[in-house]
């Protein structure tokens, strides 16, 4: 009954706190704020204790927090994947477990350095953090879904430093005020590091101010019809419905053409895999696209299954987006780059060969290689396809490449009415900021939308409804130091992580702690 005392149980409650308001944080919720405040109860909960109980009282927040925000897998893994209820539940259960060892293992290396002095929390907490999210969004293919700062979405003041270090500069700032505020609530004698978080707060507001202030502005834009159609996954591949939904979408960028007439659109853009076929196969469909594009004068961007032959003569398929112009027919193919595993392909096949008699509907797609730009209408355009979007460097080649304008294509029917197409579409903002491009984005059943280079959400749609979105986009400058430099501030944190971690070793090794 030792356990049950008060002083016992208040650490693993705290713990599981932190995740909880981290969670709390995210959309569906949104209260970004609670963020700010999230490690507070984590960093008393490891206060004075062992080693090993600091790795578990961290997992355990991870659990929290990964647990509230990733619940939407068990149904997309039972609905739409095939699998068992409990079967479900499990292998989501073992990814969250993996997850959150990531918080674990970042309460522990805590606990090493600030074992002698506290105050060294400050720095090297959220040098230690960007380090950990890093290598979680790298490691085994990289998950970086709900990153702390995906939480501040909304709060546009304070993430326009996105453009300097992605995600990971937003990271740092959280990160390093919970350490502040914790400091000052530990001691508050000590008032120095309550200064240096409410300094760090001011220039981050400011500069975020000072950007949101500059407008984009250009003598050209591009106008984009985004379609939504709205299509159910159980019918997406039907052969019954394929007719129905090529009419569907053709239908839809018709109307969206005569609301528009005034103001004529130079592109439209269909969702992910919005042609029910193999591009290539479908000789009649094909043709009644080419032939709605030379008739309206257009550019459509469409994703579509395709194939090609690998040297070794095998077939195999892509997940494409193909540009048709009015001009040349079928101009330009993108193959996505970073593709779903267990979705699209299964990771290290060898060691898990059992997955494809588990899991229904699962295609080996093979990865393109290039991030492809397309022009259209006297700009240039990068089209990230569905997942890619989480992936900041991946988005980063294109606008390196050229893309003054990005778009993404995807069919998040897979989550249903959950907290992942909400989660999904704030990510762009994010994308937008760090490159300062804007972003139009078709989901065939939502959330579409169009973010400013600001990472302004212009106009979005509701979930699970048929419809169209009009925008004109201004070409983005693109030249920010995310895009030119990349994750060089990750690197910084790394370094200094391995410095407070390589002078901890040589001190204690002389006292002979180790």
């Amino acid at each position: 009954m030792k356990f049950f005392k008060a002083e016992r149980i208040i650490p693993y409650g705290l713990a599981l706190l932190s995740g909880v308001l981290l969670a709390f944080s995210f959309p569906r919720s949104e209260f970004y704020l609670l963020a700010w405040i999230a490690f507070i109860p984590l960093f008393f909960a490891i206060r004075k204790q062992s080693f090993r109980k600091s790795f578990l009282l961290g997992w355990l927040g991870g659990l929290s927090y990964f647990a509230l925000t990733l619940s939407w897998l068990t149904a997309t893994m039972s609905d739409f994947g095939g699998l068992p209820s409990p079967a479900a539940v499990g292998i989501n259960f073992l990814l969250i477990a993996y997850l959150a060892l990531y918080l674990g293992l970042f309460c522990t290396l805590l606990h090493i350095v600030t074992l002698d002095h506290e105050q060294t929390l400050l720095l090297i907490a959220p040098a230690l953090w960007v380090t950990l999210e890093y290598v979680k969004g790298h490691l085994l293919t990289g998950f970086p879904w709900v990153s702390l700062a995906y939480s501040q979405y909304r709060n546009l003041p304070m993430i326009q430093i996105a453009d300097f270090g992605s995600i990971y500069s937003v990271a740092f700032v959280i990160v390093l005020i919970n350490s502040a505020l914790y400091l000052f609530i530990v001691n508050k004698r000590s008032k120095k590091p309550l200064f240096v978080g409410l300094i760090m707060l001011l220039l981050t507001f400011a500069y975020g101010k000072f950007r949101l202030s500059q407008t984009t502005t250009g003598s050209e834009t591009l106008s984009i019809v985004v379609i939504q159609g709205n299509v159910g996954q159980t019918e997406k591949w039907d052969r019954k419905f394929q007719e129905l939904t090529v009419e569907k979408y053709l239908r839809l960028s018709e109307s969206a053409l005569q609301k528009n007439q005034n103001s004529r659109p130079d592109l439209i853009l269909w969702p992910e895999s919005a042609l029910p076929f193999i591009f290539g196969t479908e000789a009649l469909h094909e043709k009644s696209l080419l032939d709605f594009v030379k008739k309206e004068n257009i550019d459509l961007i469409v994703g579509a299954p395709s194939m090609k032959t690998l040297e070794s003569g095998q077939i195999t398929l892509l997940n494409s987006a193909f540009l048709l112009s009015p001009i040349k027919g079928m101009t330009f193919r993108y193959d996505k780059i970073h593709l779903v595993p267990f979705g699209e392909y299964v990771p290290f096949s060898d060691l898990f060969f059992f997955v494809n008699k588990i899991v229904s509907g699962i295609s080996d797609f093979s990865p393109g290689s290039t991030a492809l730009v397309m022009p259209s209408s006297g700009s240039r355009i990068g089209v990230a396809i569905c997942y890619e979007v989480i992936f900041p460097d991946l988005v980063r080649q294109f606008v390196k490449n050229g893309a003054q304008i990005m778009t993404t294509i995807t069919n998040d029917a897979w989550f249903g009415n959950s907290a992942a197409p909400r989660q999904h579409f704030s990510m762009l903002v994010f994308r937008a900021i760090e490159n300062r491009v804007p972003f139009a984005r078709s989901a065939n059943t939502g959330i579409s939308g169009f973010i400013d280079a600001q990472g302004r959400i212009i106009t979005q749609s509701k979930l699970d409804i048929e419809t169209t979105l009009t925008e004109n986009l201004t070409p983005g400058e693109g030249r920010t130091f995310y895009t030119l430099h990349g994750d060089l501030f990750v690197m910084l944190c790394a370094m200094i992580a391995a410095i407070f971690f390589s002078t901890i070793f040589i001190k204690r090794r002389k006292r002979n702690v180790f």
